[in-house]
Formats: structure tokens, sequence, C-alpha cells
């Protein structure tokens, strides 16, 4: 198990600081060490009070871990001032941390100074030449680069200018950016954008310090920079999407949602199995694939992407009367059925399953003799532009036939088009659910 050293405030809220990094650490896997700086006295409203940590303590707690334990990464938060950041360059200088991240933190969200001047300038000359990377916010990289960065260009600019101090890597972070926020990595040779849609609510208590350690973590456990990143901003990405309400301010990140994201992957691919296993048993089924095959997809509750869905890669293959499938269902291998699902999970977010069958006038007969709703879209009234651009087709017709009727059916068909075969889609909060109804069908038929 990786060793990761923590070095930052003690936040008595529990929703950021120490114990935001030491359960982002647990849920990436690592064995979080923690030395503390400084204690606050905060709750979601805010920091009431500060009372830092003497030098010569927060020394003899680095000393304790590295002479024991030692440490395959470190992060830093809130150091405070000039003495300890001073201090803590030393003692990271002296036991060769190969993975340091720096989140520097500079202000509290309610104003409340973290870090004084000498501090500031302590960190630009002493501590940066010995990390790995340095994660400031916009008005965090405001501060160290003596500049507004208020754009991405800005950022870019302010990027160069703290990379000029001697640190490997700067990522600044653009949730202050106006729009969705853009994230930009500098690693001295080019820069690297991480774009993301702005999550609603998201104000949230944490995130700094969920994304820093997620970070070190990731790096501890052999990941390159760009891997790292990346890692630890979907860690932060949904440690933001399941923030808690604990008290009555922020809303503090929930690092362990990351974890539970991961339970509700293997859940995702076993039910897709299962489903799959008992449409194999049922007779006649063959007669339902079209001629471009099946697919079946399964998407994760806060699905926002195609990566967010599961099916099976070489989809479901008509073998006679039967169905085969040569590959295990997988995230992110599905064009056109994750294309349905994500448009019609905005209509209605319980409805994460769907499968496609063939068309033919007696399949809609059946559908509607099961008794399930049936819509229709005209692929011929396609504006030229949703023509053009590959993979927007389908959903184009879904979403402008879920708008037009205000509802989500069991079954949404086209007559198809030049070089595009006829389809019914068959819809479910499940793939246990989008079975029955396509056993249902096949039934119906006979």
């Amino acid at each position: 198990m990786k060793r990761i050293l923590t070095i930052a405030g003690s936040d008595t809220g529990g929703g950021a600081g120490i114990q935001a990094d030491l359960k982002t650490i647990a849920t990436l896997g690592g064995h979080g060490m923690s030395v503390i700086t400084a204690l606050t006295a905060q709750n979601s409203l805010g920091v009431q009070a500060v009372y830092p940590i003497p030098p010569p303590f927060i020394e003899t707690q680095i000393d304790a871990v590295f002479s024991d334990m030692g440490a395959d990464a470190a992060k830093t938060g809130m150091l405070y001032d000039g003495a300890v950041v001073k201090m803590v360059a030393e003692k990271m200088k002296h036991y060769e941390v190969d993975n340091l991240v720096v989140d520097p933190l500079i202000a509290a969200t309610d104003g409340t100074p973290l870090l004084d001047e000498e501090g500031q300038a302590a960190l630009l000359q002493e501590l940066l030449s010995l990390a790995t990377l340095v994660t400031p916010n916009l008005p965090e990289a405001a501060e160290l680069a003596g500049m507004e960065v208020r754009t991405t260009d800005e950022m870019k600019e302010a990027a160069k200018r703290i990379h000029e101090y001697g640190v490997k890597a700067v990522l600044i972070k653009g949730g202050h950016l106006e729009g969705d926020p853009v994230d930009i990595l500098f690693d001295g040779s080019g820069f690297t954008e991480f774009k993301s849609e702005r999550i609603a609510g998201s104000d949230v208590h944490g995130t700094g310090c969920v994304l820093s350690a997620a970070i070190a973590t990731e790096l501890a456990k052999g990941a390159s920079l760009q891997e790292a990143v990346q890692r630890g901003r979907e860690m932060t990405i949904m440690s933001i999407k399941g923030a808690l309400t604990i008290g009555a301010g922020r809303r503090f990140t929930h690092p362990h949602t990351y974890e539970a994201l991961d339970g509700e992957r293997s859940k995702a691919i076993e039910a897709l199995d299962k489903a799959l296993a008992q449409l194999q048993r049922e007779k006649g089924i063959g007669r339902l694939i079209p001629e471009v095959s099946s697919n079946l997809g399964y998407a994760l509750l806060s699905a926002q992407a195609k990566r967010d869905v599961a099916a099976f890669p070489s989809r479901i293959i008509r073998v006679r009367d039967s169905i085969v499938t040569v590959d295990i269902p997988a995230f992110g291998t599905s064009q056109h059925i994750a294309s349905i699902i994500l448009t019609v999970m905005q209509h209605d977010p319980s409805c994460r399953s769907a499968m496609n069958i063939a068309y033919s006038p007696s399949l809609l007969k059946a559908c509607e003799k099961a008794g399930f709703s049936v819509l229709g879209f005209d692929r011929g009234k396609e504006p030229q532009e949703v023509t053009e651009e590959e993979g927007r087709s389908l959903a184009w017709g879904v979403e402008n036939i879920l708008t037009r009727e205000g509802e989500v059916p069991d079954a949404i068909y086209d007559e198809g088009g030049w070089g595009k075969e006829p389809m019914i889609r068959i819809l479910g909060r499940n793939p246990g659910e989008v079975i029955q109804k396509v056993i249902k069908i096949n039934r119906s038929m006979q």
C-alpha cells in the first residue's frame, strides 16, 4: 500500500483540510499520514478561529513520519506563515520527497487569511522548486503570478510565470471562470486543457483539498502527471456531485462518492451480463435482431458522457434464431445506444437502459399488442447540419420527440433513411426491465 503524507490544517467541520485529504487518500487505496500545521474552528458557515501549531512541533511530526515509515508522495495545504513554509521546504529537501503536490492555500472562501505575505514569498522561492505540481485556483494564481487572472489566456500566462520558480508543472484551476470551468496544466513544454460542464450548485467546500490529495495519491501509485491530474479531476467532480449538506452553509465534498461509483460500475456490468443470459434463453429471439446487430446499454446514475454508459463492445449478434456476444460489457464502447440513453436521461434520469431491435410493421404491432407506449420520429426531417455530423442523428430524433410529447415511452422507432436501417429502441430503468419488454414483444409475435 502506498504511503501519502498530507501537511495541512485541521478542519473541525470535516469538509476540507486534513480530514478531506485522509478521506480522499483512503478512498483511492492509499495509506494516509498527517502533519497538522494549524487547528481551525470552522463549520459550513466559515472559519471562526485559527490556532497555528508551533513550527518545532510541526517539524517533530514530519520527522516522526519519515524516520519510520517514509512516504511515496506528499501534499501541502494550509501552511500559515513563512516560518512553516521554510521549515517544510527544508524537510522535503532533506527527505528527498519525489512526488510533492503543493496546494497553495492563501485565504479561505470567507476571506480568512491562511498564508501571510512572508509565507507566499517563501512558497515561491523555496518550496515550489521542490514540487512536482502546484494547484492554484484563479485568485491564488493571480497572487503568485502578480497579475490578473480571469481568462484562459491569462491562466496560461500565469502558469508560465509560476513555472519559472522551478516547479515541474502548474495546474491552474478554472472553477472561478464564467461559464463552464477549464483547468489548464503547464509542464514547461506545453499546455493541456481539462474541460468539464459546470455542476449545478457546485459551491462546495473542500474541492481543492480533494483534488490535490487525489493527484498525490495517484502519483504515488505510479501514474503519469497527466493521468494523475485526470483521475484527480474525476474524483473531485464525483465528490462535488455527491456533496453533503451537513450544516446551514456550504455543502461538503464527499470523496467516498468515487468509491461508490466503482461499486456502481461493477453492478452495471453484472446487470448487463444477467440480462443477456436471460435473453439468450428466450426461444426465437434472433428474429428481433436487426442487420446491423443490437446492443444493450446501461448508464451510471450520474452519467454525463458516453464513457459513463456500459454496453457490449462487439454488439449482440444474431446466430440463426438465437444471439451471441463476443466481448464482455464495458464502459465507453457504445456510440449509438449510449447517445440514446444520455438523451433520454435528460428527460427522465431514472430511465438509464436501452436496447435496439429490428423494425417492421409486425414488430411495431407486437409492441402495441404487448401494451407498450410507442413514439416515432422521421429521419427525413433532420436538419442538414444534424445529418452531416456523425453520431448526432439519433440524439436529435430522440430529443425532438421527447420534447414534443413531454413523456418517455417504452419504445422509440424510426423508419430509416438513406443508408440508415429502420429501428426500434426499447427503453427502461435498467437492463432487466428492458429485456422483459423485449421478451414480451417477442412472445407477442408468436
